[in-house]
């Protein structure tokens, strides 16, 4: 083949650090842009987001040229910065550790879409554990729950 064409799309799944309620109404939209323009400049598309106070949906087409870890990492990296540097919250900002990639294929990206932009109509029956917990179990993904989230240790 004379070049490389691609169409993979993540669906990614990130919290805020122990799950606080730190994402407000008020800047949700300004942070998902500004996540969009992390990814062009991974060469990544942000196609949707969602989400409410403690965690974030993305459907991004990845660029082949990057793993997967790369794009995800700069595009938390670099929207903690602004939201601690824009002092969006008090304190400061974190998101946790790690992150839930799925894939999802062209005919299912309509309805994953859709998914995103009813989260906070999602969220009225179910909480981000119990949703992140499904989506595990539907992607087929083994794990064990004691290990899946960071918890608040307190002494």
């Amino acid at each position: 083949m004379s070049s490389t064409l691609h169409g993979l799309l993540i669906h990614v799944i990130f919290s805020t650090k122990l799950r606080y309620p730190l994402i407000h109404d008020s800047w949700q939209d300004d942070l998902f842009a500004y996540m969009g323009g992390i990814a062009r400049d991974h060469k990544a598309t942000l196609l949707a987001s969602g989400g409410i106070e403690d965690h974030v949906h993305l459907l991004i087409k990845i660029n082949p040229s990057f793993a997967i870890a790369d794009t995800v990492k700069l595009i938390k990296a670099n929207s903690s910065r602004w939201i601690n540097e824009a002092r969006k919250v008090d304190g400061k900002f974190e998101w946790q550790r790690g992150y839930g990639a799925f894939s999802v294929s062209q005919s299912m990206s309509e309805s994953v879409k859709r998914y995103l932009a009813n989260q906070r109509q999602h969220h009225q029956t179910q909480t981000f554990r119990d949703e992140y917990l499904e989506t595990l179990r539907l992607h087929g993904i083994e794990f064990d729950e004691r290990y899946v989230f960071d918890e608040e240790i307190v002494s």
